[in-house]
């Protein structure tokens, strides 16, 4: 066990047990006024508004960077988030990545959050079972979104940010979908996949009945899927483990798939954000942090040395 994971709190330790105090700012004088508190916006990101000529509409991109970030200095992944306006995921995905910068336990990537708007529209493929053509007319927009994040929003990233040094996408549910359809027909749009909780049992799991017939492991080589899932069954779980069958041969020509399943702890409503921390682990790993020798004080009945050692 470490009692801290970053030089500030290694900082922030010692001088609590030298008895040190942190104040909060100079203390006014006997009898004046106190100032009311101040308040000031706290920033995590930048918003973009880009007109879409594919959409014909336009669309929210959320930016957050990493801690040090200097253009030019050196490149970064940048993690495409689906659902990702400032009223859906950005923020506490924004979050997590921020936890990476303060906790040194995964590498520094950029998020960009992309907002979608009809979902059941945008992020589905066109459906062939008349059943879903009937109940979901106006979905079927996969193709469209795809040419919006390919011609419109990727580019407009890279001409702000840089070509990155790895690119994924990220979405859950229905945008966990999207991942899944974008990595089997355009698997050379991104490096990294992550499909949380996809939903599967799209078009009753009509494309991937027979989905290893027609993988290409050349075009499959090198990209990466992480698929996490909760307890939903069904379905759902029927089409997962469908695609776990078509695309566990790849792995031996160079296509890596990480399964977590989370169906023992996690439900479709709290899925999201712990297996986003378990991708980003696993994604953008970190080297081991070096703490040192274990503090004293961490050890039964440790006593602090003059040297500052340990017995």
């Amino acid at each position: 066990m470490t009692p801290s994971k970053t030089p500030l709190a290694k900082a922030t330790m010692a001088a609590l047990l030298a008895g040190a105090t942190l104040a909060l700012g100079p203390a006014a004088p006997a009898g004046a006024a106190a100032a009311p508190p101040s308040a000031a916006p706290l920033t995590i990101g930048l918003t973009y508004r880009l007109p879409s000529a594919v959409l014909g509409d336009v669309r929210e991109l959320n930016v957050r960077l990493p801690a040090g970030y200097a253009p030019g200095k050196r490149t970064y992944p940048v993690l495409y988030l689906l659902d990702g306006a400032a009223d859906q995921d950005f923020e506490h995905i924004a979050g997590l990545a921020q936890l990476g910068d303060v906790s040194g336990t995964f590498g520094p990537f950029i998020v960009v959050g992309v907002q979608t708007r009809a979902r059941r529209a945008e992020l589905t493929p066109p459906a062939t079972d008349a059943r879903y053509r009937r109940a979901f007319p106006e979905a079927g927009g996969a193709a469209r979104f795809r040419r919006f994040l390919a011609e419109e929003a990727m580019p407009f990233i890279a001409a702000r940010y840089g070509q990155p040094s790895r690119r994924a996408i990220l979405g859950e549910s229905l945008a966990g979908l999207f991942v899944v359809d974008t990595l089997l027909r355009a698997p050379d749009l991104f490096d990294d996949y992550v499909a949380v909780s996809p939903s599967l049992w799209w078009d009753d799991r009509a494309g991937l009945r027979d989905l290893g017939m027609s993988l290409d492991p050349r075009a499959m080589a090198g990209r990466r899927l992480v698929l996490a899932v909760a307890d939903e069954g069904g379905t759902m779980q029927a089409g997962i483990d469908l695609l776990r069958e078509a695309l566990g041969p790849l792995t031996a020509s160079g296509f890596s798939l990480t399964y977590d399943d989370r169906s023992a702890t996690e439900t479709h409503a709290t899925v999201l954000h712990p297996a986003a921390l378990a991708a980003f682990r696993k994604l953008y790993p970190a080297p081991p942090a070096d703490y040192g020798p274990t503090p004293w004080f961490m050890i039964e009945g440790g006593r602090p040395t003059p040297d500052g050692g340990r017995r």
